[in-house]
């Protein structure tokens, strides 16, 4: 099954010879992989949404964690975080595509619960394996796969947490799913924060209005 999500009628090929997640993995090398739209593998299926990113509730949230957890994570070493382009993958979840962001720890590369791929040409272009954190944030053609497809192959992944950001309306919600072991459960907040044990640190994700009338969010450390 093919699901394709496009404001434009656009035609995306898939090849036939894709039939499982290590085929998928090879058609993501190959010079026919669209270079734009999000395209996942999803335990059998192909997942592709070719909608463009909306700004304020997706594209500004997204930059705020990646300003907050860039500096969080370079400032005290504490491992690899990478913004969305990252290809993830993951056997036993039988899923592959890029997250809105990743995180792994440095003792989880130590302990390779992650493997870096090179790509034919040089260069690592894939991690393959187990992060300790992911991020998503939520657009309209995504809710399903982020809510319920992600959570629960996230889970099978062995992902520490799942970070979900929903700012499509007011208020927006910011959830920390927590991995146990029957699934993931949320992280109750405490006077308005969020406690991560991944990075040792509480969040908090408040919005306000910027002189130009547009959203601005700020995501808060302590």
């Amino acid at each position: 099954m093919i699901t394709v999500i496009n404001e434009f009628n656009r035609v995306v090929s898939i090849p036939t010879w894709i039939v499982d997640l290590e085929s998928f993995r090879r058609w993501v090398d190959a010079d026919d992989f669209p270079e734009d739209g999000r395209i996942w593998y999803l335990k059998g299926e192909v997942w592709i949404d070719m909608s463009k990113e909306q700004i304020f509730t997706h594209l500004a949230v997204k930059r705020e964690f990646f300003y907050v957890l860039t500096g969080l994570v370079k400032e005290a070493d504490l491992g690899l975080f990478l913004p969305d382009g990252l290809l993830l993958s993951n056997g036993a979840a039988d899923i592959s595509g890029k997250p809105d962001a990743t995180f792994v720890a440095n003792a989880s590369i130590q302990a390779k619960r992650v493997q870096l791929v090179e790509g034919w040409d040089g260069g690592f272009v894939e991690m393959e394996g187990s992060p300790d954190m992911v991020l998503e944030v939520i657009s309209s053609s995504s809710v399903h796969k982020d809510t319920v497809v992600l959570r629960q192959a996230y889970w099978q992944a062995g992902i520490h947490e799942y970070w979900l950001v929903d700012a499509r309306q007011e208020p927006i919600r910011f959830d920390i799913l927590r991995r146990t072991t029957k699934g993931y459960a949320a992280t109750r907040k405490q006077d308005g924060w969020l406690k991560s044990v991944v990075f040792g640190k509480s969040f908090q994700l408040s919005q306000r209005v910027n002189a130009l009338g547009h959203p601005e969010y700020t995501l808060a450390v302590r």
